[in-house]
């Protein structure tokens, strides 16, 4: 296949390397990933607390878990519930964000790279 170029994105070796050192190098760029990643670690701490919380539940206190509330259902059901309305919440929180300020960020970084 003499002759014939490979037009994937991001074949050969130096394919779009100026170009990505541009953005790796650029404020709105770096902002944009820490801000990011920050984010991302701060949500993912609240799950964990409020995941393992529960779990710790189950395995130290089931007397609490088995309390009946509103008949009968367990407290142990509603915390159950509410830890995967909490997930959902979280996502939700980071949806709001990265339709706002990581899509403020990006439209940003698309304006100074001339996009």
């Amino acid at each position: 296949m003499s002759g014939s170029q490979d037009t994937r994105p991001g074949a050969g070796p130096a394919r779009g390397a100026p170009a990505y050192e541009a953005i790796a190098q650029n404020p709105t760029f770096r902002t944009l990933v820490h801000e990011r990643t920050r984010f991302g670690w701060i949500l993912t701490a609240a799950m964990l607390v409020v995941y393992f919380g529960f779990i710790g539940l189950i395995a130290f206190d089931k007397s609490l878990l088995a309390t009946k509330v509103g008949g009968t259902a367990s407290l142990g059901l509603f915390l159950g519930v509410g830890v995967i309305v909490f997930a959902f919440i979280l996502t939700g929180i980071y949806v709001a964000r990265a339709n706002t300020r990581f899509d403020a960020l990006t439209a940003d970084l698309n304006r100074s790279l001339g996009r």
